[in-house]
């Protein structure tokens, strides 16, 4: 094993000695064959198992046991194992020697921890949060935000340059519909609330709403009054003279006129400084300059049509511009027949932007699953047109990450009892609220760690612990799938949840303080994993690095979840099973402190890239 290895994962690093052993052994054809290098089930038996000898020598014509044994006669494992052993119907077990484990997590005990850097050097672009000018943040936006903020974060830990790109949806006939409903009423925006807002928003929409069909079937009716029919012919002379004063305000912001645009500037300012407050609670890292909405792409929407045009990709239909797909019926829409864009060809401008101009090989959209076959479309007509290659010819991948919806108890989608969106601040609220009760509950006894702490210290704790609850248990279920939010079972100290993963961060940092140890005093301290539960936390901890890249990879943070629940559990197992301040041996109790740090560097790491606090005292 060369010294270039001391860093890898210790499956890589048998994956590599055993291509070579089976290149040895059946010739060069078969050194790029996977030897299926996987964790044992049971520890009696290894570490690991390679479980390539069954298949392949059903392809060869030979018997699995003979061809695994070829292989372990030309494997070469002496600097990090026991010599492997073949067992059953051909699986190879193997068993790490504690002096090579010690090496491999010295490798990774930098600030790195095992990490490395994505050898890509073109950025990532996420399109993530993506709130509407004049509405409250809602339930709906809470996946779409800290979906986007951990993927983000996991980028940015392997190395990658990252845009969090906002898409705002700031311009257009509903922004001055709203906009116009306002300054005819007088309203001093200066003034305005988000509430207010709010309610001007929806009230636009009702004011322009016509009821023509309504009018057209009573008109027929016999039994339509004339009271009813009156009703409807001013309703929809009404939402007629509302919708035509929108345009109008609509074609002064488009052009530029100076009060209008300062009006719509204050809507958005009032919108943004409740959705900050909001970010600021959910612990995501985005602010004014991430924000890159419809009004950003306005003037580029020309563009995007004359290039749609020129390059032959699309074709016009009844006076509308759409371009067609082979295996769909559907066409997509990108000018309307009255010569109006439309959210598509926002999108098309924002894939250009992205890829041409931030240079990012991967775009990644995290927008609920209702608008799936949407971006189908986007990234299909983005490719006919050569838009999925940056300007220095690199490819980007486009990729949508479709989730489902927040549930209440009665497996709908969250509400109110009265029926209405759940805003996303008051169940924040909701959440510390809940979570500072936990922690002051337990701070009353009298051997907490937290009691004795003051007001403001539990408060601050309470607030992670909420926080935590919630974006732990977004973000540990399959992001396609709905998930049942329940408060009670997230708060919950034990089990798969946020606060447990805290709390056995906390309980580490508790053994550094009752022994007054600096964690890195002990940096020079050999670490020698000989016990079952040692060695079973360190092949844990070994796996970091990779997974950290697997989820890069897949985009699914569920995984970085299930690990650092897998790692707090096996840290649990060991505590109980390893006494670390009581050992009698200083050699075994400093190997163990510096399990003990890895573990909590590890957990502290892993939470952050969740975007949730790791309190020291729980």
């Amino acid at each position: 094993m060369s010294s270039q290895t001391a860093r890898a994962d210790p499956i890589e690093l048998l994956e590599s000695a055993f291509r070579s052993a089976i290149a040895a052994a059946l010739g060069d054809d078969y050194a790029e064959t996977d030897p299926i290098i996987k964790s044992s089930q049971n520890p009696q038996f290894g570490d690991y198992q390679a479980n390539f000898a069954m298949g392949l020598a059903k392809r060869l014509g030979r018997k699995p046991r003979d061809l695994a044994q070829d292989v372990v006669d030309a494997l070469d494992l002496s600097a990090v194992a026991e010599p492997a052993d073949v067992a059953g119907p051909g699986f190879i077990n193997i068993r790490l020697k504690p002096e090579a484990l010690g090496r491999l997590l010295d490798a990774m005990d930098d600030d790195e921890l095992g990490v490395q850097p994505d050898p890509d050097p073109h950025s990532v672009a996420i399109d993530l949060c993506g709130v509407n000018v004049a509405k409250q943040m809602h339930v709906g936006h809470l996946r779409s935000t800290i979906i986007g903020d951990a993927i983000a974060r996991i980028y940015e830990r392997c190395g990658r340059k990252v845009f969090r790109e906002n898409h705002l949806g700031d311009w257009g006939l509903p922004i001055a519909m709203v906009l116009d409903q306002l300054r005819r009423a007088g309203t001093d925006l200066d003034r305005l609330t988000l509430t207010e807002l709010d309610r001007a928003y929806r009230d636009a929409q009702l004011s322009a709403k016509a009821d023509i069909r309504g009018l057209a079937r009573a008109m027929e009716s016999p039994h339509a009054g004339p009271h009813r029919r009156a009703e409807l012919e001013e309703q929809n002379a009404g939402a007629h003279e509302a919708l035509e004063s929108a345009k109008r305000t609509l074609v002064q912001l488009q052009q530029g006129d100076r009060e209008v645009r300062a009006d719509w500037e204050k809507l958005i300012r009032v919108t943004m400084d409740a959705v900050y407050e909001s970010y600021e609670l959910l612990n995501v890292r985005l602010g004014p300059e991430n924000n890159r909405g419809e009004s950003f792409f306005r003037d580029r929407l020309p563009d995007v049509i004359d290039a749609f045009v020129r390059e032959g990709v699309a074709e016009e239909d009844e006076g509308a511009l759409v371009v067609r797909f082979e295996d769909r019926d559907r066409p997509l829409l990108i000018r309307k027949s009255d010569g109006g864009f439309l959210y598509a060809t926002t999108d098309l401008a924002a894939v250009r932007f992205r890829v041409h101009d931030l240079g990012a090989t991967r775009v990644i959209y995290v927008v609920d699953a209702r608008q799936r076959d949407h971006f189908r479309d986007i990234f299909d007509a983005a490719k006919r047109i050569g838009w999925d290659r940056t300007a220095d010819g690199a490819a980007a991948e486009l990729v949508h990450i479709p989730f489902g919806a927040v549930l209440g108890e009665d497996k709908r989608p969250l509400k109110t009892r009265s029926g209405e969106n759940i805003t996303l601040r008051s169940l924040l609220i909701e959440a510390i609220e809940r979570g500072t009760h936990e922690v002051i509950r337990r701070s009353e006894d009298p051997a907490a760690p937290t009691h004795g702490a003051t007001l403001e210290e539990l408060e601050r704790t309470g607030k992670a612990v909420g926080i935590a609850a919630v974006k732990y248990a977004d973000l540990s279920s399959d992001l396609v799938r709905d998930y049942v939010f329940n408060f009670d079972r997230m708060i919950a100290f034990e089990g798969r949840t946020g606060p447990y993963l805290q709390y056995a961060h906390a309980r580490i940092c508790s053994i550094f303080a009752r022994a007054e140890l600096d964690p890195g005093a002990l940096r020079d301290v050999a670490v020698l994993p000989r016990e079952p539960a040692e060695k079973s936390l360190a092949l844990m901890l070994l796996r970091y690095g990779s997974m950290i890249a697997d989820t890069a990879r897949s985009l699914e943070p569920h995984r970085l979840c299930t690990y650092l629940y897998d790692l707090a559990d096996a840290y649990s197992s060991f505590y109980q099973q390893c006494p670390v301040l009581k050992a009698d041996d200083p050699s075994i109790r400093g190997s163990r402190l510096r399990l003990c740090d890895l573990t909590q560097r590890v957990i502290e790491d892993g939470l952050d890239l969740l975007g949730i606090e790791a309190p020291r005292r729980m």
